[in-house]
Order: structure tokens, then C-alpha cells, then sequence
């Protein structure tokens, strides 16, 4: 049950978490900082901090939920994080390295793309999408660095996404549509087509925080007919592969 306005609660918690040792920014990120949030969205925040963090530190505050050790996320540039209830609303708190987002800035300003993989994704996701989450983030407390989308990083993340995009069609074709394996072949058609969302929207120069929306961002919703319509048949498998492929190839090209 909620006892606190979404303002006074935003006042408490960001106390509470400017108050944890190393913690130098808070943040608000998510649908509520872009204000496309509904009644029932998740609180979106994030802590960067600079030097030995302990989640324990958050641990201690006493909101209940699940706190992850530094790395229980998987480790990379996702370092862990908090899914915590406080004053009955989901918020999930998330770890963020400020020396690791300086080494990613440095990085996308050079063009150098580098990929993880993280549960959940499709695609795994960019290291610049710590940029992204700056970029659209609201800061409570403290401050971060302006972002832009450099040029360099639009041209090095539309040819690397657009480069694995072409290699997962051709495997969906060649390992798992010619043997009419159906769903392995729909699985990598579908993370084709996300690759080459990320290709789309990062040739425009627009920031990704995650895969939700990005088919519709880029237009590649006409995806989901073609998936439907895929059965075990080889024929019918290849054919739906190919269509996926011109239809993203198609969506590239208007770039």
C-alpha cells in the first residue's frame, strides 16, 4: 500500500541512495524519465559511484527485495542491481560504474563497438547503451556528463549489427530452415531482426535502452507475420527467411 506522492517518494528514496558510500549520482531512468510510464510502470533508477561499492551498503537500508553481489547480473557493463518494493511500488536500482562509463564514452567516440550477451536480450546489448541510459536518464542527485551520438558510433554500430544480421539469416537458412527445425530457425529470425533494429536506429543516431520497442522504433513490426506464418515445412522455412531478409534489407536501405 502506498503512503507517499510520487514526488515525496522520488525525495525519499533519492536520499537514501545518495547517502550510500562511493555513491556520487542518482538517477531516474525508464519510462518514467522519458514520461511514457502508466500507472503500474516500474521505478527505473540507477546509483554511479566510484570506487569499492557495496551492495551490502544497500542491502542494510532494509527495503525488501533481492540485492545482487557486484557481477550478479552477469558481469560487463550490467554489474548487478536491486529489484526492490519500497512504499509498495516495484523499483529496481541499478549498478553503474562511473569510471566504466567514461571508458565508454572514450570508446564510442572512437567507433569501436563492442557487444555482450545479457538474459533476456535477443541481441545481448552494446556497451554504448550505458550512453543511452545518460542520455535519457533525469538526474535526482549529484550529475553526469552530457552525451551526444557520435558520428563515428553511427556508422561502426550500423555496420556491426547489420553485419550480424546478415550472418544469423544466413545460419536460419543454411543450419536450421533447410532441416525444418521451426523454432530454432523463428529464434534467429527474430534476433535478425533485432540486430537490424539496432542497425536502423543507430544509423539515424537514436538511443536504445532495451529490445521492447525497438522493432516498432524501426519499423520492422511486419516481422511478427511472418513468424506466425512459419511452419516446419523446409520450403516454407526458407521462403520465411528470406522474406525477413529483404524486408530488413529494405528497412536498412531507406537509412
Amino acid at each position: 500500500m502506498r503512503h507517499m506522492d510520487d514526488a515525496a517518494f522520488l525525495d525519499h528514496v533519492t536520499g537514501r541512495l545518495a547517502a550510500l558510500p562511493h555513491v556520487e549520482t542518482v538517477a531516474l531512468g525508464g519510462s518514467r524519465a522519458q514520461g511514457t510510464h502508466h500507472a503500474g510502470s516500474d521505478w527505473d533508477l540507477a546509483v554511479h559511484y566510484r570506487g569499492p561499492f557495496d551492495p551490502q551498503d544497500l542491502r542494510d537500508v532494509g527495503w525488501p527485495g533481492e540485492v545482487s553481489p557486484i557481477g550478479g547480473w552477469g558481469g560487463g557493463i550490467y554489474n548487478g542491481g536491486a529489484w526492490l518494493e519500497i512504499d509498495g511500488r516495484r523499483t529496481d536500482v541499478h549498478y553503474r560504474d562511473l569510471d566504466v562509463l567514461a571508458r565508454e564514452i572514450a570508446e564510442a567516440r572512437a567507433g569501436r563497438v563492442h557487444i555482450e550477451h545479457l538474459l533476456f536480450h535477443l541481441a545481448g546489448i552494446p556497451t554504448y547503451v550505458l550512453l543511452a541510459e545518460v542520455a535519457v536518464s533525469r538526474v535526482l542527485h549529484g550529475s553526469l556528463p552530457a552525451v551526444e551520438y557520435p558520428d563515428a558510433l553511427r556508422a561502426a554500430a550500423r555496420s556491426a549489427w547489420s553485419n550480424r544480421a546478415a550472418l544469423t539469416f544466413d545460419y536460419a537458412a543454411s543450419a536450421y530452415a533447410a532441416r525444418g527445425r521451426l523454432t530454432q530457425c523463428a529464434g534467429l529470425v527474430a534476433q535478425a531482426a533485432v540486430q537490424t533494429g539496432h542497425a536502423v536506429l543507430a544509423a539515424r543516431g537514436e538511443w536504445v535502452t532495451n529490445e521492447k520497442t525497438i522493432l516498432a522504433r524501426a519499423g520492422l513490426t511486419d516481422v511478427d507475420g511472418i513468424v506466425d506464418a512459419m511452419t516446419a515445412d523446409p520450403d516454407t522455412l526458407r521462403a520465411a527467411v528470406e522474406e525477413a531478409r529483404a524486408m530488413c534489407a529494405e528497412t536498412m536501405a531507406m537509412c
